[in-house]
């Protein structure tokens, strides 16, 4: 009789972790912060970044696509490490599989309601994030005295991906994005896309210091740790562990770059995928 195959237990299995290009890693630095005995799978869809601008339906079917390709490498949970999927794909997403996803809204959201004092909360993000306007309904659900004030800023994902947020032209755009709320009314200011925390130091110098700034990804692990011991799936301690994948729908060299500059490691394994193109 043949010997059965040993079937690895869900707890060892990784965490999948999807966005429209590399600011899902601020997300991931959080995670290996919190999750140590976490093991990350990355898909980060650079070649068709910024999400921002494409219709609905479009964010839909790449949202599906990237949580295909890591349903398939085992993952035991999905955490859409995107404002703009999160915003349009996660009820669809949660209706095809089985498995818990998170997005970054209500986390977000809900850090940024116990942050104000004023009841005023500056939200950033995508053209389609804003345009979606999920945390201004999430919010005004959870408290309807809310008072909200959107931006677009649409130029700070490309500065982000192109790996100049530390240059003189990051300062710059950010300066100018950010000119239409000030002076700032409100005392919170949700940063509601993943690549804005790479931004943080240059949006918190033109907010001022009075102005409190919500980091989603932060709030959304959280999240996941508590999901986690509720299903009883986290992993078990151990002294080794696999290492984290990182996948990319462009460059791996220029996602190697910038990732082992945030995240502060130089071992990183990046591969280049293809998904289907539009």
């Amino acid at each position: 009789m043949s010997k059965m195959k040993e079937i690895k237990p869900i707890n060892e299995s990784p965490i999948g972790f999807i966005d429209s290009g590399v600011g899902g890693l601020t997300v991931v630095k959080e995670a290996m912060k919190q999750l140590p005995n976490e093991r990350v799978l990355y898909l980060g869809d650079t070649a068709r970044c910024p999400y921002g601008p494409r219709p609905a339906e479009q964010v839909i079917r790449f949202t599906e696509e990237m949580t295909a390709f890591l349903l398939k490498k085992g993952i035991k949970m999905l955490v859409i490490a995107c404002n703009t999927a999160t915003s349009v794909a996660l009820e669809v997403i949660r209706g095809k599989v089985d498995i818990p996803v998170v997005g970054v809204i209500l986390p977000g959201s809900r850090a940024a309601l116990r942050a104000t004092k004023n009841k005023i909360i500056g939200i950033i993000g995508t053209t389609g994030t804003i345009k979606s306007g999920a945390y201004e309904k999430t919010l005004k659900k959870k408290d309807p005295a809310i008072h909200t004030i959107s931006l677009a800023c649409p130029r700070f994902v490309a500065v982000v991906e192109s790996n100049e947020y530390r240059s003189p032209v990051a300062k710059k755009v950010v300066a100018e994005s950010l000119r239409p709320l000030l002076p700032p009314k409100m005392d919170t200011l949700i940063m509601g896309c993943t690549h804005y925390p790479l931004l943080r130091p240059l949006i918190q110098n033109v907010m001022g210091p009075k102005v409190k700034l919500i980091d989603s990804g932060v709030e959304t692990i959280s999240e996941v740790s508590a999901l986690l011991d509720y299903f009883a799936i986290a992993a078990p301690f151990e002294r080794t562990h696999p290492p984290h994948e990182f996948y990319t729908t462009g460059s791996a060299r220029l996602f190697s770059d910038l990732a082992e500059g945030w995240l502060g490691r130089s071992d990183l394994q990046v591969t280049h995928i293809e998904l289907g193109r539009d």
